[in-house]
């Protein structure tokens, strides 16, 4: 199976190149459509053409560059975002990689505005204040700092501890959905599941949530507040949107006041004491690492699990090699991070100075963003790329975290979440299945990779 049986290919949602000019050239721009299922469908011919073609191409958002901020405060909102109507565009692994580590780029977004462009922003409105402090948004010495302070929780032995709980976890959803199916009278192995809403959903919320402290009576709203955050159809956030992530940040907040006077066992309880070298997360600080913990410890993983499923799902041969030999699970997620990883793209870095990258020269304060998808695929560094593989030996030099200073700090977590969660379905459901033909799943209407609904059988 092909990422094209998926969905219908693109061309037709996309204007057509204009043949007068190379596609990815500054004239001709090719455009990005994240948030279209159909676009993320063909992605991967698209990526193959550019390495091939225009390995850095000019490129431009959809969603972001067609809708033009209407207001001061909008405005403000789209210098200060992360996100640009054009970019950039690396598709090759070396090239990539080198962007990736290289300290001419910055990822805070400032970076592009020129100092009085800076000096005439108006004030920060409050709810992106705690945002403004995000690790993703910072350069060192600050996010060096930072990262220090809550790295603690994300070592390799710190997950490990986690493993058991994780899997007792994944065992309850699982029994939850095996009592639903015999409520609906279905019995093995005609059972019916929606394996996102069941499984790969709950299970890394769950794992976040229990780390952070979350209490489970107010999970469901912080997950309501989280996902609307995601539907992204323009340059700055929609007022239900501003308004959803107002309360998520004063429940944070209130949250961790609460852990202040009460601490418990819990990562929100850490965070409110850590210090490294004499150094403390002020407010802001400590709102911004929590938010950006919990929605990023568990918005990617939800793919991952998904992802590798139906790969594993349509190709029969992987599969039943998985079965015959449970070892190359691990392995498994590696190859699911590599062939279908959730992060098409990282966010951009903008050039300190002018840069040059496979000939082609970008100025100061222009953008990057390296495709972490078209990457992964580059037949220079993964052999018959294409090809979904579940013992391909070098399938861990993905770059699907990232790579650097800002690679994915939950990358351990989300890999033990992926390994738990393939060996407990594939241990109980020996005929699990899909619901539906290949053709009829879709993609997520997300700058994520990952698929809107997962019908099995199991």
């Amino acid at each position: 199976m092909t990422d094209r049986t998926l969905t219908p290919p693109h061309p037709t949602a996309l204007p057509a190149p204009d043949p007068s000019q190379p596609l990815g050239s500054t004239d001709n721009p090719v455009v990005l459509d994240p948030m279209n299922p159909e676009f993320i469908a063909a992605a991967h011919a698209l990526y193959a053409d550019l390495r091939q073609s225009c390995p850095v191409a000019r490129a431009r958002f959809r969603n972001l560059g067609d809708v033009e901020p209407q207001t001061e405060a909008e405005r403000a909102a789209a210098l200060r975002s992360p996100f640009a109507p054009e970019v950039w565009l690396t598709t090759r692994y070396d090239e990539g990689v080198d962007a990736l580590l290289d300290d001419r780029f910055s990822v805070d977004p400032l970076q592009a505005l020129t100092p009085q462009e800076r000096e005439a922003l108006p004030p920060q409105p409050k709810e992106f204040l705690p945002l403004s402090r995000s690790l993703l948004t910072l350069d060192p010495p600050d996010h060096t700092r930072l990262r220090k302070l809550v790295q603690p929780w994300f070592t390799a032995s710190a997950i490990d501890a986690l493993r058991p709980r994780i899997g007792e976890i994944a065992s309850d959803l699982l029994d939850a959905a095996e009592r639903a199916a015999a409520e609906r009278g279905e019995t093995a192995p005609e059972r019916a599941m929606e394996l996102v809403e069941a499984f790969a959903y709950p299970l890394p919320v769950t794992v976040i949530s229990d780390m952070l402290g979350v209490p489970p009576e107010d999970r469901p709203q912080v997950r309501r507040w989280s996902e609307l955050l995601f539907v992204r159809r323009g340059p700055t956030l929609s007022d239900e949107q501003r308004a959803n992530l107002d309360a998520m940040s004063d429940y944070f907040r209130r949250l961790a006041q609460r852990r202040s006077a009460e601490p418990g066992d819990d990562l929100i309880s850490f965070l409110v004491q850590a210090e490294a070298d004499g150094d403390r997360l002020d407010e802001d600080e400590l709102l911004s690492m929590i938010f950006v913990i919990y929605v990023a410890g568990h918005i990617t993983t939800v793919n991952l699990i998904g992802n590798g499923v139906v790969a594993l799902l349509t190709h029969p041969d992987q599969l039943a090699r998985v079965r015959q030999e449970p070892s190359l699970t691990r392995n498994l997620v590696e190859e699911t991070l590599r062939y279908w990883g959730p992060a098409e793209q990282t966010f951009p870095r903008i050039a300190l100075e002018e840069v040059e990258i496979d000939g082609v020269t970008v100025a100061r304060g222009e953008r990057v963003m390296v495709s972490l998808a078209s990457a992964d695929r580059d037949p220079a560094r993964f052999a018959d790329p294409d090809r979904f593989d579940v013992a391909r030996p070098d399938a861990n030099r993905h770059v699907a975290f990232g790579k650097g200073i800002h690679v994915c700090l939950g990358a351990p977590l989300a890999r033990a979440e992926g390994e738990i969660a393939f060996a407990a379905l594939l241990r109980r459901y020996p005929e699990l299945r899909l619901a539906i033909p290949a053709e009829q799943l879709s993609w997520r209407e997300n700058f994520l990779r990952g698929f809107r609904e997962i019908p099995v059988r199991f």
